[in-house]
């Protein structure tokens, strides 16, 4: 018996903490994880160094600029013998040649091949565009999956505790009887077991809730909310609303946007190809300057001979037979393409398939909310009569404690399908490519 009167007190010290907790609002959720989940994080990076890679910088349409610049110190001994004067010993002659030169180098034609790459990479940055929003609908398909979780275990614990102080209700109802001998002592001890059992069904419950907030935890990167409370309301999208989302699905989906890109850039990387045919025209310009200090020799003095120098020319470079290199880049980047091609009608087949079932799946999960509301009611009235005729004492405990049970099944079963109604509605606007534009 003190087990389950201290059953109870641990409760009571749950609730107490759970009044003091801060609301974490879906749109709250959101941001957070915008700004702090670990692979949106990589997503943006990753996106940076597209937009890095499309700039004019690594274009090629600016002038390579290169600078050079050298020193060399000689130190020699030189014996010279003359002929008809004798001989000349110079020991330690030293000599010093010093230059610098600047060269420029702008390409003039490359037949257009630095015009379709750079075109191509700023498909591939759109692309990069498209990849970090599928992380973006992935990471918040998985935040509100956690997230109803989370308010689903909430709901189930207030469901819980109700059904916690109905059972402690019979409990002292049927020991007050039991004093006076209008029941005996088998319906106490089925009373006692009945909160015992409860409790610990709360208290399980309990810990289903933290896992779910942990796990919430992970997926929003943030350990600021050490004790929350989240928000239960769910409303759903009009029926009407989402067919339109469901008849315009290929504009928007993200999955055959990116195919759309990957066809441009296959496109490109043909045109690429057959820039090898054509030939390349350099622009080249140089200055350069040198100093050079040379030692006296038996015939000539020392000597210091500055030179300036400028040049500028023009190169043509036409490879007129690489081996079939060229012609093998042409056909593969076309059987590429091709490829490409074939994938989108795949992944057209694939996501108009998935919509249907996810639309459908939406319908049933629905219907099913609306029928276990309607159980919830059913459920509640007949509660209501069976409390009354249990006072009365017209029926027993036992049939008291099945109308109590049905009543928490049907509610935890309304949680559960309301919750599974708004994820399959996420999903839909997810393959819709409408569920950035969703408010939560």
């Amino acid at each position: 018996m003190m087990k389950t009167k201290l059953i109870p007190i641990l409760i009571f010290l749950f609730f107490s903490e759970l009044s003091a907790q801060e609301l974490l609002t879906k749109s709250a959720a959101v941001e957070i994880a915008l700004q702090k989940n670990f692979g949106i994080q990589i997503a943006k990076n990753n996106l940076e160094i597209a937009e890095n890679n499309s700039g004019i910088l690594n274009s090629g349409y600016l002038p390579t600029i290169n600078a050079e610049a050298g020193a060399n110190f000689d130190i020699v001994d030189r014996f010279t013998e003359i002929e008809g004067e004798g001989n000349l010993d110079q020991p330690d002659l030293e000599s010093e040649n010093y230059n610098a030169a600047i060269n420029v180098n702008y390409t003039l034609f490359d037949g257009l091949g630095r015009l379709y790459n750079f075109k191509r990479l700023k498909e591939q940055y759109n692309l990069s565009e498209l990849e970090a929003r599928e992380t973006i609908e992935n990471t918040l398909i998985q935040l509100f999956s956690v997230y109803y979780e989370v308010a689903r275990r909430s709901e189930n614990v207030q469901v819980l505790q109700q059904n916690l102080s109905l059972s402690k209700d019979r409990l002292k109802r049927v020991e007050y009887l039991f004093e006076y001998g209008q029941v005996n002592k088998l319906q106490v001890l089925n009373a006692d077991v009945d909160v015992a059992n409860d409790s610990i069904n709360l208290i399980n419950e309990f810990q289903n809730l933290d896992n779910a907030k942990r796990d919430l935890q992970v997926v929003i990167n943030n350990n600021e909310f050490q004790d929350f409370k989240v928000d239960t309301v769910v409303s759903f999208t009009p029926m009407l609303k989402l067919e339109r989302f469901v008849e315009d699905y290929k504009l928007n989906n993200v999955s055959l946007l990116q195919i759309d890109k990957s066809l441009v850039i296959s496109d490109y990387d043909q045109k690429i190809s057959k820039t090898g045919y054509l030939p390349t025209i350099d622009l080249i310009g140089s200055y350069g300057w040198n100093r050079n200090v040379s030692p006296a020799s038996p015939f000539f003095p020392a000597s210091i001979q500055t030179s300036d120098r400028l040049a500028a020319g023009i190169s043509l470079n036409w490879n007129l037979f690489d081996g079939g290199q060229t012609a093998v880049r042409i056909q593969n980047a076309q059987i590429n393409y091709e490829n490409q091609e074939l994938q989108k009608k795949q992944i057209q087949i694939a996501v108009n398939r998935d919509i249907q079932n996810a639309l459908n799946t939406y319908k049933t999960r629905l219907y099913i909310y609306n029928l276990q509301e309607q159980n919830v009611k059913t459920n509640k009235n007949n509660f209501r009569r069976t409390e009354n005729q249990f006072e009365l004492g017209q029926i027993t405990s036992v049939e008291f404690r099945q109308a109590q049970v049905n009543l928490q099944n049907a509610k935890t079963s309304y949680n559960l399908a309301k919750y599974d109604a708004k994820l399959a509605e996420l999903q839909l606007l997810q393959l819709t490519g409408q569920l950035l534009n969703t408010k939560f």
